[in-house]
């Protein structure tokens, strides 16, 4: 019954593994390249969760044809794959701009791990 139960639900345990991944590489790590890193697999598994929320067994685009006729049941939905490249377009702009923050922060403090810039910070104050 456990093999059955998993071998169903996959995607969602890969998901899953992928967010616990990204959540501890933002919360635990001290390097900032690492926790941006973190952010990036987090950002990536919200990304497979919508579209794999999305998908729809047996589905096409959402193209009229005359075979399938007008009902909504043969057809995908592409509002969720229209907000994910969004998302996607919008989370490489955030990580460029943490890239860039980042390379200031090291010119500035010569360090990445978090705790020597801080103590850098106070000491510089």
């Amino acid at each position: 019954m456990t093999i059955e139960f998993f071998a169903g639900r996959y995607p969602y345990i890969l998901i899953a593994v992928l967010l616990g991944i990204g959540l501890y590489g933002m919360t635990m790590k001290r390097n900032l390249l690492k926790k941006i890193i973190g952010m990036t697999i987090f950002l990536t598994a919200v990304y497979l969760f919508f579209i794999h929320g999305a998908f729809k067994y047996g589905a096409t685009i959402p193209v009229y044809t005359p075979e399938l006729g007008a009902e909504a049941i043969h057809y995908m939905n592409p509002l969720p794959h229209v907000i994910v490249l969004t998302a996607i377009v919008v989370g490489v702009g955030v990580t460029g701009v943490a890239l860039a923050l980042l390379l200031l922060t090291y010119k500035r403090y010569g360090s990445l791990d978090e705790e020597v810039i801080i103590q850098r910070m106070r000491e510089s104050a």
